[in-house]
């Protein structure tokens, strides 16, 4: 692979190695991985250290995502929009921001993303093999980001996470990128006014600790990697890394038809009506170029389910490392080939003060529905029936700030061409763990009552859908609770003759509620979420059996 060393020319005869490549490659990746472990490890909210909703990236000077470890779905895509906010805020060596806006590189407020600009100071990187030392360089080389699901960010209700809210001031303390750190020294100012405005601020403190520490983790290796190899090839590898990953996504594009793809689907409700919410999708493929377009998708609405164009990209790059090889090293240039395009003032690209917290965990689930569903007709032997098409997103807090619970829960994954669907996973924009009963029940005033799969809920075909799960939680306290569901009204649909899923279910002391609806509750109830199990594929007369 040829790699240009000087910006000025395209004719420069070095060359990268395969091997020196290959070793870069996996070498970067492996800095986002150690990220990754250091945040769950040091992170004190078991939403963080247990589920592990969290993800963490490198990205080089001018933005472009280097390498990623493989967590959230829903973060990753989006992640590039914090690091552009964050370099328009002249960054210098030493500073940390943190940022949680939708509206300026965040997805929604819960979501805290912390950004480093990387700068390896001198003295720990020497000579490399290419001869330069480049001492006392403290140029900006990158940056590491981290972003963290984090119990509780103020707002109406307990965990941030309303059922109801119409305005994003409902939704919790909101920040535009700030510098915590400047200069290498923490502000206490800074961090005072977010602890002040948030539930338990103990854990958010602790929580916040621990992405700084993960960015930080990221100097430290990125030095030892210009020790290593010296500055001038690390920072050439970036180009490579890129180059490498998008000619591999490229090929994979140019082998699908050539062609213009359609599907809409509907989110039901918003949490203030529960009218039909329409998201419709035109997918073309041309050459080695994917274009997504959501014209036609309905305006923002009153309710939270407005998501970010960030989002919406997320769900679009997710759908194409599905379609292409999920192998390919998830970086820039994964995504270079693939643009996105949403109407200004629509669901999937809102202006404020649109309420969001809904639209990062159950629009961008539709959005993944919906695009797949376009494909289909171009891939149909890569693309599955429906998933739960849902994060089934339960909250329960005391309002004295004493514990907010957070969790989303697993349900069934749709029926796949040559086998059948995954029970009771998560499916689609996240990949979260579930919490452990023992840590749930230590940590919180909450007591499982069932945690088990929904017999009969995956949709029957030659290969029957995965089975959604039934759980049931006891408060102990008085308290509130959130939820933020879909796949209530409208099952998760089989393919090719296969049978849809089972809608799901929640219930509060056995009775039925809305899918988006915050209530409080006294000592005592039970939230029992019941969720959808995953589409059915084929002819049924022809499972094997």
């Amino acid at each position: 692979m040829t790699v240009n060393t000087d910006e000025t020319t395209d004719t420069d005869d070095r060359r990268m190695d395969p091997v020196t490549l290959e070793v870069l490659r996996n070498q970067l990746e492996g800095i986002a991985e150690e990220m990754g472990q250091t945040l769950i490890r040091g992170a004190y909210s078991p939403n963080i250290k247990e589920r592990r909703d969290c993800s963490t990236a490198l990205f080089d000077a001018d933005g472009r995502m280097i390498a990623q470890a493989e967590h959230i779905p829903v973060h990753l895509g989006a992640m590039p929009a914090a690091v552009d906010a964050v370099r328009e805020c002249d960054p210098e060596p030493g500073d940390v921001f943190v940022l949680n806006d939708p509206f300026t590189g965040g997805t929604h407020l819960p979501d805290v993303t912390m950004v480093s600009p990387l700068a390896p100071g001198n003295g720990r990187d020497g000579e490399g093999d290419d001869g330069d030392s480049d001492r006392g360089d403290r140029d900006i080389v990158g940056y590491a980001v981290s972003r963290a699901h984090h119990a509780d960010v103020g707002g109406m209700t307990p965990g941030s996470m309303p059922a109801g809210s119409r305005e994003i001031h409902q939704e919790g303390l909101r920040l535009p990128p700030t510098r915590l750190v400047a200069g290498g020294r923490l502000r206490d100012d800074v961090r005072s006014l977010l602890l002040a405005n948030v539930r338990n601020p103990r854990e958010r403190r602790a929580d916040l600790r621990a992405q700084q520490a993960a960015n930080e983790r990221a100097e430290s290796r990125l030095a030892d990697l210009f020790a290593e190899h010296g500055r001038e090839i690390v920072r050439n590898g970036f180009d490579a890394v890129i180059e490498y990953s998008r000619e591999r996504v490229e090929r994979e594009i140019e082998a699908l038809p050539d062609g213009s793809y359609e599907a809409t689907d509907v989110l039901e409700g918003d949490g203030v009506t529960d009218d039909d919410v329409e998201i419709a999708a035109t997918v073309t493929i041309d050459g080695t170029r994917i274009d997504v377009d959501f014209s036609g998708t309905a305006g923002q609405v009153a309710g939270n389910l407005n998501a970010p164009l960030a989002v919406a990209k997320s769900a679009v790059y997710f759908v194409v490392r599905c379609l292409t090889d999920p192998e390919i090293p998830p970086n820039h240039g994964c995504y270079e080939p693939v643009t996105v395009s949403a109407p200004d003032g629509s669901l999937l690209d809102p202006r404020p003060p649109a309420a969001v917290v809904g639209g990062n965990v159950e629009t961008s689930q539709r959005v993944t529905d919906v695009v797949f569903t376009a494909l289909a007709t171009a891939a149909p032997e890569r693309v599955p029936a429906q998933g739960q098409g849902t994060m089934n997103n339960l909250t329960i807090g005391a309002r004295d700030g004493s514990f907010t619970y957070y969790e989303t829960i697993g349900g069934g994954f749709g029926a796949r061409p040559d086998r059948d669907g995954m029970d009771g996973v998560q499916v689609g924009m996240t990949n979260t763990l579930n919490t452990p009963i023992e840590s749930l029940e230590t940590e919180y005033p909450l007591r499982v009552e069932r945690y088990a799969l929904r017999e009969g809920s995956g949709g029957r075909g030659r290969f029957r859908g995965g089975l959604g799960l039934e759980r049931s939680v006891t408060v102990e306290t008085d308290a509130t609770v959130s939820l933020l569901t879909e796949r209530r009204r409208y099952a998760p649909r089989g393919v090719a003759g296969g049978e849809d899923g089972a809608t799901g279910e929640n219930l509060i002391d056995g009775e039925s509620v809305p899918a988006k609806t915050t209530v409080d509750v006294p000592a005592g109830s039970t939230i029992t979420v019941r969720t959808p199990g995953g589409g059915g594929h084929g002819d049924l007369d022809e499972r094997e059996e």
